[in-house]
């Protein structure tokens, strides 16, 4: 039961992030996360689709992480890794999202974005499948190096938006506001959904232990 309801956070909680991040690319003149900034410098460049991309980065930061650790890369990594790049190609592909009006209501919608994608990110998290591509290779880096994950983050991060800046992807003010908005959103989400998963493992636990014992 608890392995069910963890599953379906994690997919209802990959489908909200990946919704997020699709919003924030109707609005990309705005700037967008560095990630993504990249996928769609790839995107313009080279042809695929946008979600094609996000998938081919994440295999090859898989890759480095089994390489370096093992011990980050679960069956919700590879997921995570493929799924986020299918939904947002979905959801593009569906096109009902709002589209750029250049006025001060794009704004407002930018935000609305990113706090949704850190709500989905602390979702997905929160069921503790696996950790992201992305997450589970700045993490093996981290304990290579012996350097917080904090410092590694901010790293990676730099180096990523500057490939994508330098290959025409979209760099902007809301490129450097994501981190302030979306992390607070996600660690708040993170935080309250995990302990609600927790509340319910520990009285399943303590069902099954009285079943056992009668």
């Amino acid at each position: 039961m608890i392995r069910f309801i963890r599953w379906s956070f994690y997919m209802l909680g990959l489908l909200i992030f990946s919704y997020g991040i699709t919003i924030a690319l109707k609005m990309q003149y705005l700037g967008i996360h560095p990630w993504d900034v990249l996928n769609v410098a790839l995107f313009d460049k080279f042809g695929l689709s946008i979600g094609s991309w996000a998938i081919i980065i994440s295999v090859l930061l898989i890759i480095v992480s089994l390489i370096l650790d093992k011990s980050y890369v679960k069956l919700g990594t590879f997921l995570n890794g493929i799924l986020v790049g299918v939904f947002v190609d979905m959801f593009l592909w569906i096109d009902f999202l709002p589209n750029a009006t250049h006025t001060w209501t794009d704004y407002l919608v930018m935000v609305v974005a990113i706090i949704t994608m850190g709500f989905g990110g602390g979702l997905y998290n929160s069921a503790e499948v696996g950790a992201g591509p992305r997450d589970g290779f700045m993490l093996s880096i981290s304990d290579k190096l012996g350097k917080s994950i904090g410092t590694i983050r901010i790293l990676v991060e730099t180096l990523v938006l500057v490939i994508g800046f330098l290959l025409g992807g979209p760099v902007f003010i809301f490129t450097f506001i994501f981190t302030f908005v979306q992390s607070p959103v996600f660690a708040f989400t993170f935080k309250k959904f995990k302990a609600f998963l927790g509340i319910i493992d520990q009285r399943y636990q303590q069902k099954h232990i009285t079943k056992s014992s009668a």
